[in-house]
């Protein structure tokens, strides 16, 4: 039998009805206050090298085979870094990438910097060509679970698997008996021939994207978790995919959500979390007695699909309920929902993504460097970024007043699914037509087909910010644009 107790449930006590205004809006949870944010602390500088090339590798989920892998590390395949609140990055990223004209940069994704940090090539700095460098360096602002990744040629170079995890700590309450990062994400291989197939297809980006034929969670086929028996547990879950997105549950276990996208929200128990590309969620899980076990799966999938393995090792805690401890609240400005200015998005199918009839070779049609890519099969409000050269930069989507406050109705007018991504902020999820979801923070918010979803935002944080559709296939076919804050 489940305990119920009081925090369990505070997301959903006291509910209350916002975004009113708009029509057949889901209720949408107000909660208890969590614990004030953290103080930074008087901080250190932490240097990092990031240096992208090809390291042939084998990953437990490649099937024995070595593949030409591009990391961003000689030590390992996916780096995990840590720092504390207050603490001041200082990156430096080297390519040397194989290819000629390969150039590269570093987005790190969802963290609150200055726009001239954000890695955005042509947008926000030059990019980085091979035998190039560009140095990064910024304090973050918030607490939680981020990532960063390379910012063009996404398919193929996040693909291939440039990418890596950056955590800042200093929300917690009180310890967690464990803390491990869980990195979702497919790759697309030719299991007999040991090589990567095409990244990317006319098919698939006219419709959901492409999909990889190997999925993994840390690497391996089901990640094997060992975990203090009966302990409570946090779990980093971070969708790297280009495309897919998942449904989170945890069988066999007690688990409840704390943190999305980084940024604390109440604890409420874990009934099926959609994580679509570039969201993550932060989960405690109870972990089982000592020699039992438990799975993460995605329950997409169809029978649901073991992610990850939970297995309790040592001796167990004493039997108690579960009680999740919450997080520090994070420090993202509050909106001003009476004074918000309204603006609308829509975010289409563009004349390019007329329905393609199967067995029509299309599949295997490469739309070559997502930096050239002439296709305009998606759109936000009826423009489409200019297709061939990312550094054709078209007029910003939005010119927004710094310091005001902004309410944002996205509107999904296309039969797929679509997360979408804004830079150098984060939205105050308020209300969906379709969906009834926690109030929370996010800096990806997933619009399903017809969906219309309220956030809103102070843009406090000048420059121009990337807004797009994470899947990839999607922003590099017309779904991005950039909102201009002065």
């Amino acid at each position: 039998m489940r305990t119920v107790t009081r925090r369990r449930f505070l997301a959903g006590a006291g509910a209350v009805v916002l975004g009113a205004g708009l029509a057949g809006s889901r209720r949408v949870a107000a909660a208890s206050p969590l614990p004030p944010p953290p103080e930074p602390g008087m901080g250190r500088t932490v240097p990092l090298r990031l240096v992208a090339a090809e390291r042939p590798q084998a990953l437990p989920c490649f099937g024995g085979h070595v593949l030409p892998m591009w990391t961003l590390s000689d030590t390992t395949w996916l780096p995990v870094v840590r720092v504390q609140i207050g603490d001041r990055l200082e990156a430096l990223f080297e390519n040397r990438l194989p290819r000629e004209g390969e150039h590269s940069s570093i987005h790190w994704h969802g963290i609150r910097l200055p726009v001239d940090q954000d890695g955005v090539p042509y947008l926000t700095q030059p990019p980085v060509e091979p035998g190039g460098s560009f140095r990064y360096a910024f304090t973050p602002p918030d607490t939680g679970t981020f990532f960063f990744h390379t910012h063009c040629n996404t398919p193929e170079q996040l693909g291939r698997g440039l990418m890596g995890v950056l955590i800042v700590e200093g929300d917690t309450t009180e310890p967690y008996d464990a803390d491990e990062v869980v990195m979702l994400r497919d790759w697309r291989i030719d299991l007999d021939k040991g090589a990567f197939t095409s990244f990317t297809t006319t098919r698939g980006a006219s419709r959901a994207g492409t999909f990889g034929n190997v999925r993994s969670a840390n690497g391996a086929p089901e990640a094997d978790l060992r975990l203090p028996a009966g302990g409570d547990c946090r779990l980093r879950l971070i969708n790297a995919d280009p495309t897919r997105i998942m449904e989170i549950a945890v069988d066999g276990a007690e688990a409840a959500v704390i943190a999305i996208d980084g940024i604390a929200v109440p604890p409420f128990p874990l009934d099926g979390w959609a994580l679509a590309p570039a969201m993550r969620v932060d989960l405690v899980v109870r972990a089982p007695g000592a020699g039992g076990s438990a799975h993460l799966v995605d329950r997409r999938a169809e029978p649901p699909l073991p992610l990850a393995r939970l297995v309790g090792s040592g001796s167990s805690r004493p039997p108690r309920a579960f009680d999740p401890r919450p997080l520090r609240a994070g420090r993202i400005p509050e909106p001003d929902l009476a004074a918000a200015a309204t603006l609308d998005f829509a975010f289409t199918a563009g004349g390019g993504a007329a329905p393609i009839p199967p067995g029509d070779g299309s599949d295997s049609l490469f739309l070559g460097s997502i930096c050239v890519s002439s296709d305009d099969f998606w759109s936000i409000n009826g423009a489409a970024w200019p297709g061939k050269d990312h550094s054709r930069i078209p007029p910003p989507l939005a010119v927004l007043e710094r310091g005001r406050s902004y309410r944002l109705r996205m509107k999904n007018a296309s039969r797929i699914a679509h997360p979408i991504h804004i830079h150098g902020h984060s939205f105050k999820v308020l209300a969906s037509d379709r969906q009834s979801l926690p109030l929370h923070h996010a800096d990806t918010v997933l619009l399903l087909p017809d969906e219309t979803v309220e956030a809103a935002f102070v843009a406090d944080n000048p420059g121009d910010w990337m807004f797009h559709c994470h899947v990839i296939e999607h922003q590099e076919t017309g779904m991005m644009a950039y909102l201009r804050v002065l």
